[in-house]
């Protein structure tokens, strides 16, 4: 009798533990998270981790349609001067506090002095104002056509809410604290960088009535537990998913598709149907990227072809793409790029005699632990055939987040050039697109500096007018055709790999962990 309670207790011990494991979702993200202030970089990983805290005012639907979701509603005044946004009852922070109505414009004020569409929308505002603890209005100094559209921007930057006393942080100083209002709780406690992020559903969250969608809705948590393991090898990563020691990869390589298509236990899915653009970026402070001729000899030297070719392979997964706000949505052209990327090698080098190019080496920073960084070999072959000395640094992609915010020479630890990529949720007109953005010392990393390219995004932000937007979008990338922020380097859709007792996993620019079921 003995030995038929201790097996009936054992049996029950091992459901309850394969239940417990049930429940917690190991997942390898395209990235280690060294980074956790979303607001101070751009990179994607602290982006990813600030969903899985945070929450926004507004989402974006998988339509890409604004709609609330830390508000309950909102209105706007007559003369489209003020708006005025209610909180949900009921919203709390991780810490237990309420979300205020204060919270929010600090947080709004923090993430607008350093994103270039909030910066944008400052730039118009007269006012934000606190009413009461769940009212707050913004105020213009003249009728802004994106206020909303900005509040919902759905990729680095987002706007996350985050407590006054950490919003109240300067934007050029990294938070200490990571206390959000969003679906799961930071671990801070079991973090180990290089190796594991700990996240716990967060049982007070009170989600949205309607289902999710996108990055809105109801942000429903069916886990207790999400972890975040690092594993820069790729194929211990993909074997790791094959013998289910881990749920899902965010970024496995093209690669090693074929070898999970073949797994019945695994899945292949494009959770990102719009894709994404890989990105060349130009510091425009030195020589000899200073001159936007010589910048325009890199457009020419460059071209779209060898960079998907080596990133992707696989054509059904990638796209030649000129236009900088995304072939397939409204504001697609070719234009001011029609004999640029290319790779005319004979045009770049006319270009360096004119304007006497005397050979200063073009400092790459080399990413070897991304996908994305892995192409810059293939740009520094292209600008050496279009007449570049180039000098390419290998290091790993937390090395280039804190490179790149340096202005110093690139002979003294600075740099001229790096591969990056953007979701194209985050390119679809020139305001969210924080390449585009010319602003001098407010623009992002690079520092491009153009009036003319800050005029024409002024305008493209008054109007809400689809043809006068659709001029404009045109007339900013004739522009920076001639004064080159950076070179748009071909869309690609890159899938997730997970395994087959997940489901539940959303169509977004974000890979996201609300909404999803584990069945064993």
């Amino acid at each position: 009798m003995r030995r038929v309670k201790w097996a009936l207790a054992a049996a029950a011990a091992a459901m309850l533990s394969a239940s417990v494991q049930a429940q917690t979702l190991k997942a390898v993200m395209g990235s280690d998270v060294k980074i956790l202030d979303p607001i101070w970089t751009t990179a994607y990983t602290a982006r990813n981790h600030g969903y899985m805290i945070y929450d926004t005012l507004f989402a974006l639907d998988a339509n890409l349609a604004v709609r609330p979701q830390m508000l309950e509603g909102f209105t706007v005044s007559d003369d489209k001067l003020v708006y005025t946004f209610t909180l949900r009852d009921g919203l709390t922070f991780h810490d237990g506090q309420p979300v205020t109505a204060e919270d929010c414009v600090a947080s709004i004020r923090r993430w607008g002095s350093r994103d270039s569409m909030g910066q944008k929308l400052l730039s118009f505002t007269k006012e934000l104002k606190v009413v009461d603890a769940r009212t707050f209005t913004l105020t213009l100094k003249e009728p802004y056509g994106l206020v909303v559209e900005s509040l919902a921007k759905p990729s680095s930057l987002v706007p996350f809410i985050m407590p006054k006393r950490i919003a109240e942080t300067p934007g050029t100083t990294q938070i200490t604290e990571y206390v959000g209002s969003g679906p799961f709780v930071f671990r801070r406690d079991l973090w180990r960088p290089g190796e594991l992020l700990v996240y716990e559903k967060f049982k007070a969250y009170k989600p949205r009535s309607e289902p999710a969608s996108g990055l809105a809705g109801g942000k429903v948590v069916h886990v207790d537990r999400v972890e975040w393991l690092a594993i820069p090898d790729i194929q211990t990563a993909v074997n790791a998913l094959l013998t289910g020691e881990i749920d899902l990869m965010e970024q496995p390589t093209i690669e090693m598709l074929p070898l999970l298509e073949k797994s019945k236990d695994v899945q292949v899915v494009d959770l990102n149907p719009l894709g994404s653009q890989y990105n060349f970026r130009f510091n425009t402070l030195h020589k000899p990227f200073d001159n936007p001729r010589i910048r325009q000899a890199a457009l020419y030297a460059l071209n779209q072809k060898d960079i998907l070719q080596a990133a992707i392979g696989d054509p059904k997964y990638f796209k030649e793409c000129k236009a900088l706000f995304i072939c397939g949505t409204p504001l697609a052209t070719d234009k001011g790029f029609e004999d640029k990327l290319n790779s005319d090698f004979a045009k770049s080098k006319a270009i360096f005699k004119e304007e006497g190019y005397d050979g200063t080496p073009v400092v790459l920073l080399f990413a070897t632990d991304t996908n994305t960084g892995r192409l810059t070999p293939v740009v520094k072959s292209l600008l050496e055939r279009g007449g570049f000395t180039v000098d390419m640094q290998a290091m790993d992609w937390q090395t280039v987040i804190a490179r790149r915010s340096r202005k110093e020479a690139p002979s003294a630890g600075g740099w001229h050039g790096f591969m990056t990529a953007w979701v194209s949720a985050d390119l679809l007109d020139p305001i969210m697109s924080a390449f585009t953005s010319a602003a001098c010392e407010k623009a992002l990393f690079g520092w491009p500096c153009d009036a003319k390219i800050e005029e024409l995004r002024d305008a493209f932000a008054r109007t809400t007018d689809p043809a006068r937007r659709k001029a404009l979008a045109e007339a900013v990338q004739v522009r920076i055709s001639e004064f080159p922020t950076h070179a748009q380097l071909g869309q690609y859709n890159f899938p997730s790999a997970r395994r087959t007792s997940l489901s539940g996993n959303l169509e977004a620019p974000v890979l996201v962990f609300w909404n999803v079921k584990k069945s064993r």
